[in-house]
């Protein structure tokens, strides 16, 4: 594939948050980007900023949980922008509780949105990545996947995208693909204001407590994580595989 070919990304969970900065960071790298979501109209904004500044996005409405949804989707993608190179995991949801509260709900939703979700996309746009001997897949993991009170679930979700990962780069490195995986310590998103609810603490409340556990002295946003993915999945990252990046502000044990 030409370096000089626009290249085509896909983002999940596009429509907000981390996803939307992603969307938006590699558009600015010259790619064009399918900005991808559960509901298709809430990718709007994000699609709009990217094209207000010249670029090129579709906003398209895809259930990651959904094989038949995802193999449409990335059809779609690949008949409206081109043959996606690029993978951004990022769709994700909360579903926090105490083990004893926890359902079987709230575990099965959490890894299907995270790991089956990752999982079938991985799978539908490698066959592209492939052709073109050219890929990146970025999924995003957590600081959550070192444990965390009242995350079961998203802890083992997050920790099982590192392996997912570390697995697509052994299997898919011989064909000039990359996966890696970040992940985000604390993180100004509304996912993170689902948890200040959940403990009882308002936001700003939250965002204070957290930055004073952080060297940095700060909480980080979602252009901090935009960054890191953009950097995985770049040309000068051909040689970075299989890793997995804390983006917290410090150490992590």
């Amino acid at each position: 594939m030409s370096t000089t070919e626009q290249r085509v990304a896909i983002v999940t969970g596009g429509a907000r948050g981390i996803g939307a900065a992603t969307a938006v960071r590699l558009a600015a790298e010259g790619r064009a980007v399918a900005v991808l979501d559960l509901d298709e109209t809430a990718c709007k904004d994000t699609v709009e900023k990217i094209t207000s500044a010249g670029g090129r996005a579709v906003a398209v409405g895809c259930d990651v949980c959904d094989s038949d949804q995802v193999a449409a989707a990335v059809e779609r993608v690949a008949t409206e922008l081109g043959a996606p190179t690029i993978l951004v995991n990022n769709a994700g949801v909360l579903r926090d509780n105490l083990l004893f509260k926890m359902s079987e709900s709230d575990w099965d939703t959490v890894m299907n949105v995270h790991l089956r979700g990752a999982f079938l996309m991985a799978r539908a746009v490698q066959k592209y990545m492939v052709d073109a001997k050219f890929g990146r897949i970025v999924s995003l993991s957590s600081s959550s996947a070192l444990g965390n009170r009242g995350q079961a679930n998203y802890s083992a979700a997050k920790a099982g995208l590192q392996g997912f990962t570390k697995t697509l780069a052994i299997e898919l490195g011989k064909f000039g693909v990359t996966a890696n995986a970040v992940a985000p310590g604390f993180i100004v998103t509304e996912m993170t204001a689902q948890t200040a609810a959940r403990v009882g603490m308002g936001f700003e409340q939250f965002q204070a407590a957290a930055a004073g556990q952080i060297p940095v002295q700060r909480v980080g946003r979602p252009e901090d994580v935009a960054d890191a993915i953009a950097f995985f999945t770049g040309d000068a990252a051909g040689f970075v595989s299989g890793q997995v990046l804390y983006v917290a502000g410090g150490p992590l044990d």
